[in-house]
């Protein structure tokens, strides 16, 4: 086997240990987001309720609150944008180079 064989085959069990050990590890664990992290530290310091000083731009466009499951949808869709983005141009800039690189 060659030697990018067992880096390749490495790395994908640490990965999938990476995302087994906490499912399995963290049984009755609750995970919060930094939002509400936030406002309640924010309703601890100010003595009453956080009231947010914005609502959402989709929120205010459909009159009421979105669904847990399409904000998520709406940010892994922002995360696949950002992530295409940033992948395009990291394209761009090796070939770029690999070009200079052949005309050298």
């Amino acid at each position: 086997m060659s030697k990018n064989k067992k880096i390749v085959i490495v790395s994908l069990i640490i990965i999938v240990l990476l995302a087994l050990v906490p499912l399995l590890t963290l049984k009755n664990a609750e995970f919060g987001g930094s939002d509400d992290a936030g406002s309640q530290v924010v309703s601890e310091i100010q003595g009453k309720e956080y009231e947010p000083w914005f609502t959402p731009v989709i929120e205010t466009l459909i009159g009421k609150e979105l669904p847990g499951e399409v904000e998520s949808l709406l940010f892994c869709v922002q995360t696949g944008i950002g992530v295409g983005v940033f992948a395009f141009f990291m394209g761009r800039f090796v070939e770029r180079k690999k070009q200079e690189d052949k005309n050298k």
